[in-house]
């Protein structure tokens, strides 16, 4: 399961807010929706996030197995 929670950490560290990435940065608020509810999106975003932080993309999503995902 790909979860969003080094983002959030990241957030928290950082001078930004979920007003300013949505005001500033054009982070749209259904982006911000996916984060809090670690729901898929696309590596273009993750990028974009990583350019705003300037940090490497661990420092905004991580994987944890899960029971959950699919089976392949």
């Amino acid at each position: 399961m790909i979860c969003y929670k080094p983002f959030w950490k990241t957030l928290k560290e950082s001078n930004e807010s979920t007003y300013s990435l949505i005001s500033y940065h054009k982070i749209s608020s259904s982006t911000i929706q996916k984060l809090r509810h670690d729901m898929p999106m696309s590596t273009t975003t993750i990028n974009d996030l990583c350019r705003i932080f300037n940090c490497p993309v661990e420092n905004i999503v991580s994987y944890i197995e899960s029971d959950e995902d699919q089976l392949l």
